[in-house]
Parts: structure tokens; sequence; C-alpha cells
């Protein structure tokens, strides 16, 4: 193991070392040759002259013209700061697990609803020094939440300080940091990624790790930290927040809503950021097959979507490119669909069109639909459980074949069946190393090649009855990394930096333990509304690492709302018709109507 002291650089620093001529082994070389002390003031002296070097290399046209978008903001964060006060109404709950929720969040579970209103804020003023982590995936827009941020920040009092944690949650337990300035953040407003301060996926949730939050705050004087992640990202924020009050630490804790998921939303979250802008940037590569398809008519094309946990993403680029076929996970568990019929009803889609003459098409499937299909979502549980609790025998099995007979022999009958039925590539993904809540990671499961093959074997079967007479050659996609750090939409761009300035706010207003809620999305950003939600509202109790922890509830489509129903009433004439729509690319300028829309599904929601 390397001594802290001499431990290698992360990939950030040693990145920004390769842009200013080091090299990465250089980079890699001279920061193994400091202290502690050293590394870490050298490694922030090589991203900011990286950072001054991005703006002499060259830059795309739009890059450059995005620098001068002024993203918008709602009526009530126009005022001055000073004048943005918090009104709290009464106090909350959660849908469920309330007792066990309020025994671990004995400090923040049941605060009230902040909505900012008009007032006097004498508090605005004080002088600050805020810390920002960005947590988890990228999704575009995470940028302009800093802007809003350090803007808010700044304009409450410029002497305050703005400190970024780099490369994620580590960056607050190893306290290294950049100081976000001006000059700095130049570079970064209105545009994709992470990268101005990197992000990761570390959880804080050892004492050992919340002890060293605690002397990185207390050594900076960190008065507030936004967290700037999904779901588990925003718990983490919750205990961190519970954790600061129990200690008598004076730093504030306000999460921000990010994934390109959607599966981060409620009544006050009515999206997270930077699902318009990667629902977008799939619908486009969408539309664009689709036009390849009707013109080549002789390809089924297979599009695996992100959305492990809920099918908003999938659900979106339907209604925006009108597939011939897109599978609803949600739809699939309430109905108890099996495998077996998932791949029937896609087979008769194909048929039907064969008989017409058509022998393309298209076909939606989100990430996650493995583990909806109600036997496949049983078998990964299990297998879950098992290698949470054999961890140790199962590091010790040499080879593929190996490991799964360890796994069958620990599983129920009738799901060592079905594990021993699929094919020994599928076995193998399922056994892959689990994500860091010990969860089977389904974006490395290749569900559209299962689809693909057992869909070609079931129409070989339905042409020796004679119900089949076309062809069927398939090609696979996933997008998933495509859509991630785009240049964020002008939505995008502006319900960011608005979250950024609710953050401060809220900070600005002494609140911790919530999350920045902006809403009426459907409508002119003037119009939007901007406050808070307690964190500990959204969470309930989940099944982590074979035990139960808190966690914020995730928001499935709801086959009852708007957006589904829409969908579901369509579906039948797309099956049969080559009925592609083509969005193109996100436009930046021109008439709202092209480049000022939220998507479908907030307008379906919102009536609008």
């Amino acid at each position: 193991m390397v001594a802290p002291a001499t431990r290698p650089v992360n990939h950030l620093a040693a990145e920004a070392g390769r842009q200013v001529g080091l090299g990465w082994d250089g980079s890699r070389s001279v920061l193994r040759s400091l202290g502690r002390g050293g590394i870490l003031k050298f490694r922030v002296y090589l991203i900011m002259v990286a950072g001054k070097e991005s703006k002499m290399r060259q830059q795309s046209p739009l890059q450059i013209a995005r620098y001068a978008y002024t993203p918008k903001l709602p009526a009530v964060l126009q005022q001055p700061i000073g004048s943005i006060v918090a009104q709290l109404g009464e106090p909350t709950e959660a849908e469920s697990d309330r007792e066990g929720l309020r025994s671990l969040f004995s400090r923040t579970y049941g605060l009230p609803i902040a909505e900012f209103a008009a007032g006097n804020n004498a508090n605005a003023a004080t002088a600050r020094t805020v810390g920002v982590v960005l947590s988890g995936g990228q999704a575009p827009g995470g940028h302009n939440v800093i802007s809003g941020l350090f803007d808010g920040l700044k304009a409450a009092n410029a002497k305050s300080r703005l400190l970024g944690f780099l490369g994620g949650p580590s960056g607050i337990t190893d306290n290294e940091t950049l100081e976000i300035t001006e000059d700095y953040l130049a570079a970064y407003r209105n545009t994709g990624g992470f990268d101005i301060i990197g992000s990761g996926r570390t959880k804080i949730e050892t004492d050992e790790q919340f002890e060293a939050v605690a002397r990185t705050c207390v050594e900076q004087s960190i008065d507030a930290i936004v967290v700037i992640g999904g779901d588990d990202s925003n718990t983490n924020a919750a205990v961190l927040a519970e954790y600061f009050l129990s200690r008598d630490i004076k730093t504030q804790v306000i999460g921000v809503p990010k994934t390109i998921d959607g599966d981060l939303k409620n009544a006050y979250i009515e999206t997270s950021f930077g699902f318009d802008t990667a629902t977008k940037t799939y619908s486009e590569l969408i539309g664009n097959i689709g036009r390849d398809a009707n013109s080549a008519k002789k390809y089924w094309h297979f599009i695996k979507l992100m959305g492990r946990s809920a099918s908003h993403i999938a659900l979106e680029c339907a209604l925006q490119t009108q597939p011939n076929v897109c599978i609803i996970s949600e739809e699939v568990a309430a109905k108890q669909q099996t495998l077996e019929q998932i791949v029937e009803s896609i087979a008769t889609v194909v048929a039907g069109r064969a008989a017409q003459g058509e022998n393309f098409g298209i076909v939606l499937v989100p990430e996650g639909l493995i583990e909806f299909i109600p036997e496949m979502g049983i078998l990964i549980r299990e297998i879950n459980d098992i290698l949470a609790r054999h961890a140790e025998e199962f590091a010790t099995r040499s080879g593929p074949e190996a490991q799964s007979e360890l796994i069958a022999s620990h599983l129920s009958k009738e799901s060592a069946q079905l594990f021993e039925s699929l094919p020994a590539g599928i076995q193998q993904q399922l056994l892959m190393d689990r994500d860091p809540h010990g969860n089977v990671q389904v974006s490395r499961i290749e569900t559209e090649k299962l689809l693909v093959e057992m869909v070609a074997a079931r129409l070989k079967e339905m042409k020796s009855s004679a119900e089949y007479g076309g062809s069927f050659s398939a090609l696979q996609h996933f997008f998933g990394y495509e859509g991630r750090c785009a240049f964020p939409s002008n939505f995008d761009a502006d319900y960011c930096y608005s979250l950024g300035y609710t953050a401060f706010a809220l900070i600005a207003n002494g609140l911790t333990g919530y999350i920045a809620s902006v809403r009426n999305l459907a409508r002119p950003a003037s119009q939007w509304k901007a406050g808070g939600i307690p964190i500990t509202m959204m969470m309930n109790m989940e099944r982590r690492h074979g035990q139960h922890k808190p966690v914020i509830r995730k928001a499935l489509v709801e086959l009852e709302g708007a957006p589904f129903k829409q969908f579901a009433a369509q579906r039948d004439a797309w099956a049969r018709n080559t009925s592609f729509v083509f969005p193109g690319a996100i436009q930046y300028y021109g008439p709202d109507e092209v480049c000022n829309q939220p998507t479908v599904t907030l307008k379906l929601e919102q009536g609008a």
C-alpha cells in the first residue's frame, strides 16, 4: 500500500499535468516526490494552469458563444440576495418508514418546506466559506450549478470564498480543495461535464470518514457544503447534516438534485438536472437511426438507454421519436411479464411489419429492464445477497464455471434453473463486480443482445410454422455516456444556474439538511418558484449490502401518469406504421419552440 504522503495523484491532477506538458508519467513522478502538503499545493497549481491553458487551446465556435449566454432566473431570485427570505411551512413526514427515519435523523427529520419570498435577510451579507462537491456520474449542467452558487455567494459578500472539493466526496475526507475564482470559473460556464473539479463515487459512511470530514470543515472554516448529486449522494448529504448538528459543527449541508435518469423527483423536485439535455441528445441519435432504418429498410435496431431504476429516459425518448417498440420496465413489473412474454411481444411486432413489407424498425430498451422482469429480479436479488454473504468464498473460486457453480448451489430451486438456462456470457455479467451499493451493474448486462438472440430464435420458430415470412437482421446500440456531458440545453443551463443560486439562498437563510427545489418548470423561467425541501421527507429504508439503510426513494414511471398514458395511446399505431420523428440536434439559438422547450414529460405532467 502506498503511504499517504507519496500516494499517486488522482486522475484529475494527472490530466492537468498532461495538459501543461508534463505528461502522465511526468506529473505522477513529480507528485510522488513531494510530501502531502506539496502534493496538494502542486495539484491545485496544475489544475489552475491547465484551466488557463484551456482558454488558449482551440475552442469550437459554439463553446465560445456559450460563454456569453446569460442563464435566466426565477423572478424571486432576481432581487438582491439580502431580500430573499425563506418562508417555512408545516413540519413534513416521509411517505414510509417514519419511525425508523425519525430515530436516525432526530435533528433533521420533519423539517418544514421552505419557499422564497421578498423580505429582509440581514444574515445574507455575512462573509462565508462554502465548499461544493460533485458526486456520482456526470450530468449536463453541473458547471452551471456551481456558477449559480458562486454568483449568489459573491453577490452577498465579495469576500466570501467558494472551495471545490477535488475528485468527489473523497476530496472532503482528504481535504483536497481548489478555490473557485471568477477567472477559473469563466472557462466552465454553460458547458457540459464535471471537469471543473472532477467527480467521484466515494460514500462517506465509516466513523473514520465522518471524523475526516469534520476535520476538513474545521480546518478550512467551512460554513456550508453543497452536494451536487443523485439519490445516494443526497442521502449522504442528509446524513452529513445530521452528523454536523450532533457534533455542534457549524457547517450547513445543502443538496442539489442531479441525475440524467430522471428518478430523483417528486412534487417539489419536478425533474433532476441533466435529464432534459440527455434525453434530447439520445433522441437526436434515435431519430438519426430511424432515418437510416427507413432509408436502408433492412435492419432492426435494438437501442438500450440509460435508466437502471426507472424508465423515464426510455419513455421521454419514445415520446420524442415514436419508435416501433419501447419497453417500460415499470409496466413489465406491474403486469408480471416474463422474459418469454416480452420476447413474444417484440416478435409479434416484427412479424406484423414484415407482413407489410417492412423488415426494419426500432426497439428501445431501458437499461434496468432485466431487474424488473419478475423471475430475473428475484434471481438478481438472490445473487446480490449470496455475494454479500459469501464474498470471501466467491473470491477464492477460480474461473467463470467455478464461480457460477458456487452461486447456483446457494440459489433457490427456481432461480437456479433460470440461472443455468441463461447463456454463459449473461451469467458472468450477472456475477461481475458490484457497484458501491452492492448491486449488480446492470449497464454491463447486454440486455439488448439477449433480446435480439431470443427474438431471432422465436422468429425462426414462427417461420417454420408459416407465421412469419420476413427477414430479421438486428443491430445493437447502448446510448449512455453520449448524453452525460453534452452542452446543456438552454433549459438545463437555466435550471442548473437557478438550482445553484437557490442552494446559496438556502445557506443564507441558515438552513441545513435541505435539497434545492425549483418548480413550475414547464413555464418560462421568470415564473419558476424557488425554495427547498428537507431531504428526509424524500427517504425510505431499502436493503443495501444485506442491511436496511436510509435512502432517497426513487421515483418510477407512473403508469397512471399523463406521459405514460400518452405513450400507451399511440404505441400500437407506432408498432404497425413507420411513424418516426426526427428531433435533430439540440438548438441553443432561435425561436422558443425550437430552443427553449422543456421535455415532453414535463409538459404533459403540468398540462402545458
